[in-house]
């Protein structure tokens, strides 16, 4: 067993301890009834999941958009506006993403910061938001029952979401790749058959160790990304697999990982929102061409992520889908 640095572990407790709480200091509490959108129901078209074209598709931006605080009436937006606080959907254990700081206990990341975006353009406040803590596995089901308004938890868009949920225009286009441990010999997924893979339930990165470039793997699924660093610690796994985005998280906690191979099964992120709500898809949309025009997702970008993964512009919005008759 390789040595585990204890302020990384410790740092890891903290995390899977906070997670289990739904809101961060200063901000405002859950109400305790879930959002009023009804529950979805899934259609036969959801289960045999239909070609959607382009997953990186979404709704045109609202033209004009809204002022903040003068939601359209009957809107999802109004009664968002009307509730009084944005109820987000969130990881609170992914560093840079989405995490819990230790000393604030805020949550922060790039991420959080899409959602402060669309608290400022609904109540001319950033803060207006109650982050609810989830996994992987639940974030479309939180989207159906109305637990959230809005998901963002570092969601890949595929054809198969858009037939239960609907999405954003892509945010950051992540890619999957490896960690280990340094000195382990291992630089790409070829030499992890028969080893253990880490991966959190729910995500695509768990349903690609079926898939080349993976070949005779023995996956381990976990709920928490946290839970999957935890195990690779304590030797417990080989390897962990996930968008590089996460795995920057985990090298910078852990100064005996490190990230190896090439980037592959890009990850394209939007947020995800409920199938009933394409009025608040295309507000959301309009706010995120906002934040790529005055540089707000630059400043995010460079905040987070720059330091672990190199020079990156806002991808290219792509609109045109249509909605379901």
């Amino acid at each position: 067993m390789r040595r585990i640095p204890l302020l990384t572990l410790s740092m890891a407790a903290i995390a899977l301890a906070l997670a289990a709480c739904t809101t961060t200091a200063g901000e405002l509490p859950p109400s305790g009834e879930k959002a009023t959108a009804p529950a979805a129901t899934p259609s036969s078209s959801a289960t045999a999941f239909p070609d959607c074209g382009n997953p990186e598709q979404s709704f045109n931006p609202l033209s004009p958009m809204p002022a903040p605080r003068h939601m359209p009436a009957g809107s999802f937006m109004e009664k968002i506006e009307k509730k009084g606080y944005l109820v987000a959907g969130v990881s609170a254990d992914t560093l840079l993403l989405g995490s819990r700081n230790p000393i604030t206990g805020r949550i922060e990341g790039f991420d959080i910061d899409m959602l402060h975006g669309v608290s400022q353009a609904i109540f001319n406040d950033p803060n207006k938001i109650v982050f609810r803590v989830i996994t992987a596995a639940t974030r479309i089901p939180d989207l159906q029952d109305g637990s959230v308004d809005i998901v963002a938890r570092a969601m890949t868009a595929n054809c198969q979401r858009w037939a239960s949920i609907n999405f954003s225009t892509i945010y950051y286009v992540a890619a999957q790749r490896l960690l280990v441990a340094k000195g382990s010999g291992i630089t790409d997924a070829k030499q992890l058959d028969g080893k253990k893979v880490c991966a959190p339930k729910g995500t695509t990165n768990l349903d690609s160790l079926s898939k080349p470039p993976f070949h005779n793997v023995v996956p381990v699924a976990v709920d928490l990304s946290t839970d999957c660093l935890a195990l690779f610690q304590q030797g417990k796994v080989d390897a962990l697999t996930g968008d590089d985005t996460a795995l920057a998280g985990y090298v910078a906690q852990d100064p005996y990982a490190e990230v190896v191979g090439s980037r592959f099964n890009p990850q394209p992120y939007g947020l995800g929102i409920a199938k009933q709500h394409v009025d608040f898809v295309r507000f959301v949309n309009g706010v995120l061409a906002q934040m790529r025009q005055d540089h707000a997702w630059q400043t995010s970008y460079d905040k987070w992520l720059l330091g672990h993964l190199g020079k990156a512009t806002p991808p290219a919005p792509l609109y045109g889908r249509k909605s379901p008759p």
